[in-house]
């Protein structure tokens, strides 16, 4: 399918992260692009608006037509809704999204970076470098970038960085997104099961991965974290006419809490992020821009520059020393990379982690052992639950013993009011210096860009 020559698509269910940014791609293209959704929040409401796009609320049939090129099908949409089966009975091509971006890359050379944390952040880094060495690239990436006003490109590059995950496709299509896009080079960043509701084993979760590492062709690339036990295992294995790449945590030192790079050939390179986790980030990335030509000199020059993705260790405030974050972690092994990360940049000062149990399977009885000692390093440690959650997800709830005793930790502060948690907050000023909002989630009604004022005033 070649995107000049389509004229017409419908997304069923637009409202998601990707859908809405891959709707507004195409309508960039002068593609005639209509949707609909159960609900669409912000920030895809005030984008639609925007760009002059009215997708309806609610599911409407008469938007399904014969002369449509191509019907989206987004996860929310479930396998009795209406507008899918209109375009059933039409007969129209209908693709997940993954599915369809596969279709519109064909003839380009594809990187998927896939694994269960770091891949907004490698592919992010990707997208910077190759932006400064003004290489023309297409993209589809899960955070919005300074320098990119979308976080979807679909053009006439060469190339095209995806960041690929293990969620399904589609109700339609349940395979993880990661095996719909065929690619020519492959990154496993790291494997730790976090998906309880969709992949209710941890062999099962693993497998995907397995997978994945072997739709790698003859002659492709594996690019895979070495110091990943997982994914070491996964990457090594034989496969025929397949190069692998092995990678490890890029040499680092801190100095008065700025991490430097340590290099052969550059000297001590400056960069914005931090933390173990972002320095094998760095690590992936340079393997693959070298792939891409990108030589050292340009990567490093680059990369110094980076200020990361939105919502990835993301500063919201700072002032006379005070620093206020907030990170997408929302498993076991994302809090305890973030906790670690802070806890190793800013020693011997002290921090404090507000994280919301926010996800499915963060909020299972089971599961949430999985966080033990994940908030050893944490001086200061608030967990909040909105109980608006326990009843969406049909849980019984947790209480503050339950935490303390998974997380391993008797001094945490257990809240599911967002008010007591930003008072707990507030007091806690003079006392530490660097403070973090951990979450997938909101923190209920809590404003957290006006507490971070608060919390460096």
């Amino acid at each position: 399918m070649n995107i000049n020559h389509i004229k017409q698509v419908h997304f069923i269910a637009i409202g998601g992260s990707v859908m809405h940014n891959l709707a507004l791609a195409l309508h960039k293209r002068n593609i005639k692009v209509s949707g609909s959704d159960d609900e669409i929040y912000e920030p895809a409401a005030g984008k639609f608006k925007s760009a002059g796009l009215n997708p309806s609320i609610g599911w409407d049939v008469n938007q399904i037509k014969q002369d449509l090129d191509a019907v989206i099908l987004g996860m929310h949409a479930k396998e009795d809704n209406p507008e899918l089966k209109k375009a059933q009975e039409l007969g129209l091509p209908i693709f997940s999204f993954p599915e369809f971006v596969r279709e519109l890359s064909a003839n380009k050379q594809r990187i998927v970076v896939g694994g269960s944390h770091g891949k907004s952040t490698i592919t992010a880094m990707i997208m910077h470098v190759l932006k400064s060495a003004g290489k023309s690239f297409d993209y589809l990436v899960g955070a919005e970038l300074e320098g990119f006003d979308l976080t979807v490109q679909i053009s006439d590059a060469p190339i095209i960085i995806i960041e690929g995950d293990e969620y399904l496709a589609s109700k339609l299509d349940p395979q993880p997104k990661f095996l719909k896009y065929d690619h020519h080079i492959g990154v496993i960043s790291g494997i730790k099961w976090d998906h309880k509701n969709v992949f209710s084993t941890f062999e099962e979760y693993t497998k995907q991965f397995d997978l994945f590492a072997d739709k790698t062709p003859k002659a492709g690339s594996l690019i895979y974290c070495e110091e990943d036990n997982l994914a070491n295992i996964v990457g090594a294995k034989d496969r025929e006419d397949v190069r692998k790449l092995p990678y490890g945590t890029h040499d680092a030192e801190i100095n008065n809490g700025t991490t430097y790079l340590k290099t052969k050939d550059h000297g001590k390179v400056k960069i914005n992020v931090f933390g173990k986790h972002n320095l094998q980030n760095i690590k992936a990335a340079q393997e693959i821009c070298n792939i891409l030509g990108i030589t050292d000199d340009k990567f490093y020059t680059a990369i110094a520059s980076f200020k990361g993705a939105k919502n990835r260790l993301e500063l919201l405030a700072e002032n006379g020393g005070i620093k206020v974050f907030k990170d997408y972690a929302h498993a076991p092994s994302k809090l305890k990379a973030t906790v670690n990360a802070l806890h190793h940049q800013y020693s011997p000062e002290k921090i404090c982690i507000a994280y919301e149990l926010h996800t499915f399977s963060s909020l299972d009885k089971e599961f949430i052992q999985e966080y033990k000692d994940t908030l050893k390093n944490a001086d200061a440690a608030l967990i909040y639950i909105n109980p608006k959650n326990l009843k969406i997800e049909g849980e019984s709830a947790l209480n503050e013993n339950d935490v303390k005793k998974a997380f391993n930790k008797t001094d945490i502060e257990f809240f599911d009011n967002e008010n007591d948690l930003k008072e707990a907050l507030i007091s806690q000023k003079g006392k530490v210096k660097t403070f973090a909002f951990l979450s997938s989630g909101h923190f209920g009604d809590l404003n957290i860009s006006e507490t971070a004022q608060t919390l460096v005033q």
